[in-house]
Order: C-alpha cells, then structure tokens, then sequence
C-alpha cells in the first residue's frame, strides 16, 4: 500500500517543494518511525561506537528515519545545541533532534499547499494527466511505472479528477507497526 511512503516525494513532485536530489543529498528508503529503528540506525553510524555520530551524517541518518529535513534545517538544529559542522552528537541530544524535525513536518499540509498551487482555477481538483506531468518532470521524478503504481494504489483513474483531501487521505495513511 502507500501509506506515507509517498508523502515526501510528492512534495518534492507538485511544487518543488525540498528536492533532496536538487540539494545534492540522498535520499534513503522510507522507513518506518519506531524506537529501536532509532537506537539501530543511530548505532550505524556510530563509527567508533562510542555512542555518538558525526554532526555531518545527522541529514542522512534523519533521513533513513522517514524525516525529511533540508540542509538548512539540519544546520539549525545543530546551532539550537551549539555543535558545529564537525562536532558530534549523542543519542540524546538526536533523538531531541528528531523529536523537533517530526513535529515541524506536516506532509498532509505541505501535499496541499502544493496542489493548491497547481490548481489555478481553485476547483477542488486537478486532472490526474496533470499531476502525471508533474511527478515526472518536477523535482525528484518518478518514472511511468511508478506513477502508475502510485494511481493503482490511490485509486486514480489515468483520465480522471484527483481531488485533494481524498488524495491526501490515501497517501499519508500511517505504515502499519506490526
């Protein structure tokens, strides 16, 4: 199923929202917010293992979490805890961190701003060719197939309406933590 895994890239699609690509980051597969994923990919990265990583792997670990931060916010949190570029961080003062980055992130409303921005006429919908058109040529580009899979699974038909708080609805639905 979707479920929020499509969030950040269509951000990135509708309105060029924080391309992490166009910024020169990766972006890691989209994974699921849990305690022990934190610990584990936190653990990663703690090259000496001694429970702390480099300031300057925070983008990429935030980012193997499911959050989403840009270079400049990355940098401003590391101001907010007074660690520079080369500094490094415990577990703590990450999981402070990413507690801050989650609760700035709003995908349903970010997805929203961006499709009321490519909704000139303010109908309530835009055409699914268009968003088509959008996914593939803006921002991290999704290629035919994946849009297909994305229209399959949200139950868009190709020459149909895609009405934003449906659309919305069926791509954040939370991963389910089995």
């Amino acid at each position: 199923m979707l479920r929020g895994c499509w969030s950040r890239p269509l951000r990135n699609h509708l309105g060029g929202v924080r391309s992490s690509r166009e910024q020169g980051a990766e972006t890691p597969p989209c994974r699921p917010r849990r305690s022990p994923d934190y610990k584990e990919c936190f653990s990663l990265y703690d090259k000496q293992q001694r429970g702390k990583i480099k300031a300057t792997d925070l983008l990429l670990v935030m980012r193997c979490l499911g959050a989403s931060p840009t270079p400049g916010e990355v940098q401003r949190h590391l101001q907010t805890h007074e660690l520079d570029r080369n500094g490094e961080l415990d577990f703590s003062t990450f999981l402070t961190i990413m507690h801050m980055q989650i609760k700035q992130e709003d995908p349903k409303k970010e997805i929203l701003l961006a499709m009321l921005m490519a909704d000139k006429e303010k109908k309530g919908y835009i055409m699914a060719s268009e968003l088509r058109s959008k996914l593939m040529q803006l921002g991290e580009k999704l290629t035919h197939k994946e849009v297909d899979e994305l229209f399959r699974e949200a139950n868009i038909e190709p020459n149909g309406k895609v009405k934003y708080d449906e659309f919305i609805r069926k791509i954040t639905i939370p991963v389910r933590d089995y």
